[in-house]
């Protein structure tokens, strides 16, 4: 039996739309910082406020993008909303103090949760239903290289070209990323209003409670991998390895995307428990050996490791709660996963670090994480895996 056609136009330029416009995001992450510091002569606390500030803005404006994606048609709404990033990026160009970096961040968080949760939706609905889970974890792996290569560009140019240079390009980059979504040629199935979106009650409207499981779990996986993304740089620099933490994601989204195309396929043809146990014992031994490596080998093996269980976990939950639900709500379901993600992440920036204080990045990565990750693969079982038995 022939497979269906998963690499089509709308996915591979859907897909690039995602990276894109995360990756713009990732060099703001590591680049605004340090202009508040640099030119604006602002403090550590200041220069942290610029990420508070998209967090709240998409953690606010999350599951409001949901219920947008649902009621209107998304080719329009993936557009407008990119008209609003390209004005966005334009306007930090503008930018003459500090105060209105948050003003533009606040509102580039609201953009970016109503960009990204629309270019989900379409490559949900434009994917295979029998190539889902593959698909779906193709698309993620946009995310994660966005995750890798955004903050390595932002430090190249921030100092090769200073930040008005930066934002010039970040204006430039969002303008192509806007003509690229313009090309995108989509059926009219994918993008049309679901037709039972009035006969919603109000509350499902912004969350779609039959994904919340499969969120609050993809929540757990992604504040651990939390605390990775926010302290490597310090963890990497108390081992005299800082030299190594570019190597180190590298490592880890090569292997993911190394190991996409096996998970997809056991996701798609044997179901999701065959990915998810395997990748919470590798997750949380690539934990334990992150806690306690001594040299560089062990630093990069744990980044195989732990690239070989976040890979394997993150497009599972994703898919598990997209299935959950008809395609009139994958906008909901999609809002309801990331909504999930943005708020575990931001609690892992703001908990963790307190753990690493007091007790030391050994508890942090080596006990703390994987208790999360144990804790993460009970409930799992006890809400998939024995209700299977018992059903």
């Amino acid at each position: 039996m022939t497979k269906e056609a998963l690499w089509t136009k709308p996915f591979l330029l859907t897909g690039g739309v995602n990276f894109f416009q995360l990756f713009t995001q990732y060099i703001l992450i590591t680049t605004l910082p340090l202009c508040i510091i640099d030119e604006f002569h602002g403090s550590e606390l200041e220069a942290g406020l610029a990420m508070t500030f998209f967090q709240i803005g998409t953690s606010v404006f999350r599951p409001v993008a949901g219920y947008l994606v649902d009621e209107k048609q998304k080719r329009r709404l993936l557009l407008g909303s990119l008209v609003l990033f390209f004005l966005v990026m334009a306007a930090f160009n503008a930018a003459d103090c500090v105060e209105a970096l948050y003003g533009l961040r606040l509102v580039h968080g609201i953009v970016f949760a109503l960009a990204t949760t629309t270019a989900a939706s379409i490559a949900v609905l434009v994917i295979p239903p029998s190539r889902r889970g593959e698909g779906i974890g193709y698309f993620s792996v946009t995310t994660n290289m966005a995750m890798v290569v955004g903050p390595l560009a932002g430090l190249l140019l921030y100092q090769t070209i200073r930040i008005s240079g930066l934002f010039l390009a970040l204006a430039v980059l969002s303008a192509l990323i806007l003509a690229a979504a313009s090309a995108i040629p989509l059926p009219r199935k994918a993008v049309q209003p679901s037709p039972s979106a009035s006969k919603t009650p109000f509350f499902e409207h912004f969350i779609e409670k039959k994904s919340l499981l499969a969120s609050f779990l993809g929540g757990l996986v992604f504040f651990a991998y939390g605390g990775i993304l926010t302290f490597i740089p310090l963890y990497a620099a108390s081992l005299h390895m800082a030299e190594s933490t570019g190597l180190f994601f590298a490592v880890f989204a090569v292997v993911i995307v190394a190991s996409r195309p096996v998970v997809g396929n056991v996701l798609d043809r044997i179901g999701p428990s065959h990915v998810v146990y395997p990748g919470f014992a590798l997750f949380i031994i690539g934990f334990i050996l992150f806690g306690f490596v001594s040299t560089k080998l062990w630093f990069l093996l744990s980044a195989a490791i732990l690239g070989l269980g976040f890979g394997a976990l993150s497009p599972v939950f994703q898919t598990l709660a997209v299935q959950s639900v008809p395609a009139s709500r994958a906008g909901a379901a999609t809002a309801t996963y990331f909504w999930f993600l943005d708020i575990f992440v931001g609690l892992a920036a703001m908990t963790l670090g307190l753990v690493a204080q007091w007790f030391g990045y050994s508890l942090l990565y080596g006990v703390l994480c994987p208790a999360v990750v144990l804790v993460t693969a009970a409930l799992y079982y006890v809400e998939y895996t024995r209700r299977c038995f018992h059903s």
